[in-house]
């Protein structure tokens, strides 16, 4: 996604309701000069992406979110990691790079995925003594 694309997403994720390329517009020109008809194009590229929907409302169109920002943010780590040639390498590099907070966060998201952990009855009474 280019550097305008996420600029518009990030509004559309933020929102988390259909907008208008009018109320995009708007967003956006409080931080730099943009047109109508580049937002316009930006959002029809988005939608030809796969990345909103639309449905149209008169003459206009409001865009939705097809999946969250989390889900795009997967989505880039997957592909970047699969094209690896050493997943385990690439994963302990990435581990590197993370804060304390980030590294917790990665924990918090494992035990998730993993469920609740089921103690084993038999390690239970070995580790007990019997």
């Amino acid at each position: 996604m280019g550097e305008l694309e996420d600029a518009v997403m990030t509004r559309v994720w933020k929102w988390n309701r259909p907008v208008t390329v009018r109320e995009v517009l708007e967003d956006l020109q409080q931080e730099r000069s943009i047109a109508y008809t580049t937002v316009m194009t930006v959002l029809d590229n988005l939608h030809q992406k796969g990345w909103v929907r639309r449905e149209a409302e008169g003459r206009a169109y409001r865009y939705e979110a097809v999946s969250t920002r989390a889900a795009y943010a997967a989505a880039l780590m997957n592909d970047a990691w699969s094209q690896s040639d050493n997943p385990a390498a690439a994963l302990v590099a990435f581990f590197g790079m993370m804060s304390e907070e980030q590294r917790q966060a990665l924990q918090d998201a494992v035990r998730i995925v993993q469920g609740p952990t089921v103690e084993n009855p038999d390690s239970a009474s070995r580790d007990s003594g019997r």
